[in-house]
């Protein structure tokens, strides 16, 4: 007799239960993906909430007070192109005045990490101040753009989270020392500067190349950053000499230039120096004191790129003058924090990710200046452009004499060999009279 397979039938009510069970943890799931979703949203949807923080600190006030609020103006003008409003998220800019002094500063940087919760510093122009936040900026890991120049910012003592806007102070000074020998032909020359680390470095870039040429620096003036008449240094200037190199910025350049002129020197002795000293900050305040003189700087009004034309239509717009060099380079502050913005898609929190993306925007943004590529310690290789200051359709300007392509902070010296010698300093290179 052949056995018939018994067939299990199951129980309506307990098939009914594990269906049920199924369908729960089914529900369950989906109802965990859809929080984890929400969440997801809910997360991207409080960041692009929240507005992009961006800190501003520089003299408001004080002897450098023109400096600094011509900075400002070039920050806000890059915010004002795109409109406060960057990768989805609004910028929000808070402005601090250091009053240019150190103590001020620090309390001022504290005021902006802790209470306005900043994503990024940008601005400061002197050195001391530059110098004194570097340990507070590497604790907090927070990403800066310095317009300060000191050398060892960017040389000995490297931070990877500031990255400069601007220029080594000595960078600009190494190519008009070579100008001053090769193509001026000067043999013997004076300086004269700002007793401070950004006249040290500037001379001291000048008169390493400048002598290496061949040419000498007979004698060195220091004057203190609180004189506004400078008589007394006037009358040491040795006269037995081809030419004058001075650095000064803001009130002291303009005093300079007067004085220079008042006391016979302009037409005897040529007066060339840092491009700074002869800005369209200061001689818009000048007249024909100011003609003639010859300076080195990264950027000029009559630069005929592109993107230089549209700056300067944005700029003359808003500010209703040429603008500073200041302003140019704060302007490329504002556009690489936009750029970079949009590369990290709005999430600036991201510290590491955001750095990376202002040094990519570095270069791929487009420059009124020209092309630009940050070095390995944050520092900008750039053109540096010899000018002359002349007179156009009335108004006193800087026309481009000569383009020195690209130039490293090292200038043509090899880095490792150049990091040996003694930093440029107040007797170093020494005068040889």
């Amino acid at each position: 007799m052949t056995r018939m397979p018994r067939t299990r039938t199951q129980h309506p009510l307990r098939r009914s239960c594990m269906t049920d069970r199924t369908g729960a943890r089914l529900v369950r799931t989906l109802a965990a993906l859809a929080l984890a979703a929400c969440a997801a949203a809910g997360a991207d949807a409080a960041w692009a909430a929240e507005t992009i923080k961006v800190g501003f600190m520089a003299p408001l006030s004080g002897i450098f007070a023109q400096a600094g609020k011509d900075m400002l103006e070039g920050l806000k003008l890059a915010f004002e192109q795109v409109g406060y409003q960057t990768a989805g998220r609004k910028i929000e800019l808070s402005e601090e005045d250091d009053e240019g002094n150190p103590a001020v500063a620090q309390a001022k940087y504290r005021k902006l990490v802790t209470q306005d919760h900043i994503h990024v510093l940008t601005g400061v122009l002197l050195s001391n101040i530059g110098y004194g936040l570097i340990q507070p900026i590497e604790r907090d890991q927070l990403p800066t753009l310095y317009l300060t120049t000191p050398d060892d910012l960017t040389k000995k003592n490297v931070s990877k989270y500031i990255l400069r806007t601007n220029f080594a102070a000595s960078q600009p000074m190494h190519p008009l020392g070579d100008y001053a020998a090769k193509t001026l032909k000067y043999k013997r020359v004076v300086t004269i500067a700002m007793d401070n680390p950004f006249g040290h470095e500037q001379i001291g870039g000048f008169q390493r190349v400048f002598e290496d040429q061949g040419g000498r620096v007979v004698q060195k003036i220091w004057v203190p950053l609180n004189v506004l008449d400078f008589a007394p240094y006037l009358t040491q200037i040795n006269r037995n000499v081809d030419a004058v190199c001075a650095v000064f910025v803001a009130a002291q350049g303009v005093r300079f230039i007067k004085q220079y002129a008042e006391y016979g020197l302009k037409g005897k002795l040529p007066l060339i120096g840092s491009g700074v000293m002869t800005d369209e900050h200061v001689i818009r305040s000048l007249g024909d004191e100011a003609l003639g003189a010859v300076g080195a700087l990264i950027w000029a009004p009559t630069l005929a790129t592109p993107a230089n034309r549209t700056y300067m239509k944005l700029a003359e717009a808003k500010v209703g003058k040429t603008p500073a060099y200041f302003t140019a380079v704060m302007y490329s502050a504002g556009r690489w924090v936009a750029e970079a913005a949009k590369i990290v898609e709005g999430k600036v929190e991201d510290r590491e990710r955001f750095l990376a993306a202002i040094r990519k925007a570095s270069e791929t943004v487009e420059d009124p200046r020209g092309p630009i590529k940050l070095d390995e310690s944050g520092n900008p290789t750039q053109n540096v452009y010899i000018l002359k200051v002349e007179r156009i359709d009335g108004k006193l300007t800087n026309t481009v004499l000569h383009t020195y392509p690209m130039v490293s902070q090292f200038w043509t010296y090899k880095p490792d060999e150049f990091l040996k010698l003694p930093a440029y300093g107040r007797d170093y290179p020494p005068a040889k009279p």
